[in-house]
């Protein structure tokens, strides 16, 4: 296969060959559910929404599942300050997250389970680890995993045992045989609400973060798939805590491919709840449509940080209405098939068949929009607007895109148009030149072409 992706785990770029020949399987580490989605959120799930959009477009099949974490101490800590069930404050926040990065373009994955929905097969993979000594009951009634019996840990991020107990801050009274394990079920709290508990054989209690992605990976993608993807921040410690688990339950490998997104930030930092530095995808999207925000995101490599602003989403907008104003020259046409013996798709191809290089790709969209600029060709417009949408933009109507968000009324604008036109012909050019300037003046940019007068939001 031609498609290469970088490996974080053996830190090198390596070709993509499926397990199961034209079927991609991949996770992904999706939410916890407990507030409003923030844009660094958005970057990681588009991120990804790109690579099983070329997945497809590579002629494989894909099953796709970005989980969502339904329960835990910051959803607990919401639901009760809210007065509601973890449920309800669940359902209220998925939806929301749905809204928000639906406006994105996001698709929906092939599945996205609830983390409540695998309770079982979590205490059953405990259940497993500690059959084979790699887990262990705490004595304030917590499962923990015991990390020195798991060899090779350390092997995504990098770090040595030695290196982790050298930085370790862990609390005497956590019940911990060794400050590194992590806890694998955590026994349930007098304090806490009913909705916070599931039963099983380890007392009453619910599960922890880690092994709620290694069951519901592996219930839903098998005990090895190709893909695992999250943000890079989820390296170490959530995905090094994966590898031991599922490998110390299953005895294999189960991931051939680890990926990680590189973090959005502000003023160089990661943006970040706990900074304080973050703005929600709703905040963006009354300023911003958000086929930009998403635009704003390819110009990036996945793998690369970047800066957050407005000045750069001022920028990817106008980036943005110069592709569509070249379909716009051409008039409506569809998305159709690709033929990628075309040179821009060629050269398209090729960048995105490297990691992912949308950058790379998006050059060629600009060389594609400059070439339809000049022929006003209807096969080369096709292919333009064929080739965004592998990259999930340029599926709108370049009118509706151009003339969005003006304000006003599009018959009085016509009106006004007709007006102009009128004007003209009756060789009234002062009161033309009005109309425009008039116009212009409420953000309406005309358009004079052969065959009429246009109009687009400045």
């Amino acid at each position: 296969m031609s498609l290469r992706i970088y490996n974080t785990l053996t830190r090198a770029v390596e070709p993509f060959a499926p397990i199961e020949p034209g079927h991609a399987r991949m996770y992904v580490c999706g939410m916890t559910i407990y507030d409003l989605c923030h844009v660094g959120h958005a970057r990681m799930m588009m991120a990804f929404d790109v690579v099983q959009r070329w997945l497809k477009a590579s002629g494989f099949k894909v099953t796709y599942v970005r989980n969502i974490t339904d329960i835990d101490d910051k959803i607990i800590k919401r639901a009760v300050e809210r007065g509601m069930s973890i449920r309800a404050l669940t359902d209220e926040m998925i939806a929301a997250m749905h809204r928000d990065i639906g406006a994105l373009g996001v698709e929906r994955p092939t599945h996205e389970p609830r983390a409540t929905e695998y309770v079982p097969q979590m205490l059953s993979m405990i259940s497993t680890l500690e059959g084979k000594g790699l887990a262990y009951r705490a004595s304030n009634g917590d499962v923990n995993y015991a990390v020195r019996k798991f060899e090779g840990y350390g092997k995504l991020s990098g770090k040595s045992l030695d290196d982790l107990r050298a930085g370790e801050r862990i609390a005497v009274d956590e019940g911990k045989l060794d400050p590194l394990d992590f806890v694998l079920w955590k026994a349930a709290k007098p304090s806490e609400p009913a909705d916070a508990k599931y039963e099983g054989e380890f007392g009453a209690g619910r599960p922890g973060w880690h092994i709620e992605c290694s069951a519901m990976s592996c219930a839903l993608l098998g005990e090895r798939f190709d893909i695992h993807g999250g943000g890079m921040d989820l390296q170490f410690p959530h995905h090094e805590n994966e590898i031991a688990q599922s490998e110390g339950a299953l005895g294999h490998p189960f991931v051939n491919t680890w990926m990680h997104n590189g973090f959005l930030n502000v003023d160089n930092e990661k943006m970040s709840k706990s900074l304080g530095n973050f703005f929600t995808i709703q905040d963006v999207l009354k300023k911003f449509d958000g086929e930009t925000l998403r635009y704003f995101m390819l110009r990036t490599h996945y793998r690369s940080p970047f800066n957050f602003s407005d000045a750069h989403l001022d920028d990817a907008r106008s980036a943005l209405r110069r592709l569509y104003t070249a379909l716009d020259g051409v008039g409506e046409v569809e998305a159709g098939e690709i033929d990628w013996r075309h040179p821009q798709a060629a050269a398209f191809k090729v960048a995105m068949d490297d990691d992912f290089n949308t950058p790379g790709a998006i050059a060629q969209l600009f060389e594609l929009a400059t070439e339809v600029n000049r022929s006003r060709s209807l096969d080369d417009a096709r292919l333009l607007k064929s080739l965004g949408a592998t990259l999930g933009v340029l599926q709108q109507s370049p009118k509706a895109y151009l003339q969005a968000g003006s304000g006003l009324d599009e018959a009085a604008i016509q009106a006004q148009i007709d007006a102009r036109a009128a004007a003209k012909a009756a060789k009234n050019f002062a009161e033309a030149d009005r109309i425009r300037k008039e116009l212009s003046a409420q953000g309406i940019e005309l358009k004079d072409t052969p065959q009429g007068t246009s109009w687009v939001k400045a």
